[in-house]
C-alpha cells in the first residue's frame, strides 16, 4: 500500500514537471522531473534488490538449537545455519 502511495506521489510529482517545463519553467520543471524519476526508480528497483530467495545455490540449511518468540509477530521462531556459507536464517516453525 505505501509503495502505491508513493509510486503515485512520484507520477504526481512527474506530472507537475511536465507541466511547468511545457510552461518554459525550466529549472524548476527538470528538478522535479529528476526528483520523480529517482523516487520512481528507487521504489520500482527497492523490490528485485531487497526480495528474499528461498535458498542460495548449494546451501544446506541445518536446524540448530536456537528457538525463540519474535518480539513482533509473537512467532516461535527456529535458526537454521549453512555450514559452508555461515549464513543463519530465521523460519517459522
Amino acid at each position: 500500500m505505501l509503495r502505491k502511495f508513493v509510486l503515485a506521489i512520484a507520477l504526481l510529482l512527474a506530472m507537475v514537471g511536465l507541466w511547468l517545463v511545457s510552461r518554459r519553467i525550466w529549472a524548476p520543471g527538470l528538478q522535479a522531473l529528476g526528483i520523480a524519476a529517482v523516487i520512481i526508480l528507487g521504489t520500482v528497483f527497492e523490490r528485485w534488490r531487497y526480495r528474499k530467495d528461498s535458498a542460495p545455490h548449494g546451501a544446506q540449511w541445518q536446524p540448530t538449537d536456537e528457538k525463540f518468540a519474535d518480539p513482533i509477530s509473537g512467532e516461535e521462531m527456529e535458526v537454521q545455519y549453512d555450514p559452508v556459507s555461515g549464513e543463519r536464517r530465521y523460519v517459522r516453525r
